[in-house]
């Protein structure tokens, strides 16, 4: 199958029968507008490229996904949960987030054009951070985009131990209070496995997100806010 390349419509191909690559790769080109990006994660589609290279859009099989409700917490972290001087904020600092996952050495698609793209989705209402902090300072986070009940992870960073894992842990449980229902890790790696995600097909991660993008979720469990977590 020939490699699509994006125009001006907006138009992906079909996740279900489009793909040209067996590791998921749907098309290439286009841009990073917020439109784009927005009807992409709809149909369960993720830019992830480099630096030099065009950009890449991807869907997948299988797909990495985590419960809120089934986050594993091992015995050593229970005992760090009771012992740290950490709190957790959620869209305090969007920007101070994305540039931190930007500044760990794995993470090299995070590219000037893709944080650009992703603070407009920000300011729009559709990607949120989450921060970890200790002594007023930034020592972790996340950042994703919100799909109704569903949130689309992207990544995440620490400076001190545990850090992005306690904010991923608060963000679970205040998302589930919200009515927050699934957490997209697009690819599962040794870490996200480690805190209970898991493979789901392709087919039924696309069924499934139709029903969670339509589920209703509390308005103001974005609001900028310190987050409780137990």
């Amino acid at each position: 199958m020939p490699l699509h390349v994006l125009d001006d419509s907006l138009t992906f191909p079909d996740p279900y029968d489009g793909l040209i690559d067996p590791n998921g790769l749907l098309a290439v080109g286009g841009d990073l507008s917020p439109r784009r990006l927005l009807t992409a994660y709809k149909q369960g589609i993720f830019p992830w490229f480099s630096d030099g290279e065009p950009i890449l859009w991807w869907s997948p099989d299988p797909r990495a996904v985590l419960d809120p409700l089934q986050f594993h917490c091992s015995r050593s972290f229970k005992k760090f949960l009771n012992h740290n001087d950490y709190r957790v904020s959620i869209n305090t600092n969007f920007i101070a987030v994305i540039e931190g996952c930007e500044n760990n050495h794995d993470e090299t698609w995070i590219t000037s054009d893709m944080i650009e793209a992703y603070i407009k989705l920000h300011q729009l209402g559709f990607a949120h951070s989450v921060e970890v902090w200790q002594n007023n300072n930034l020592i972790g986070g996340l950042y994703g985009v919100a799909q109704g009940a569903l949130f689309c992870g992207e990544s995440m960073f620490s400076t001190q131990t545990n850090a992005s894992k306690i904010g991923l842990y608060a963000f679970c449980q205040h998302f589930v209070r919200h009515g927050g229902k699934l957490i997209d890790c697009q690819v599962l790696n040794d870490h996200t496995a480690s805190l209970g995600a898991y493979e789901l097909s392709r087919d039924i991660y696309l069924t499934n997100i139709k029903q969670l993008q339509a589920g209703s979720i509390a308005e103001h469990c974005y609001n900028q806010q310190f987050i409780e977590y137990h």
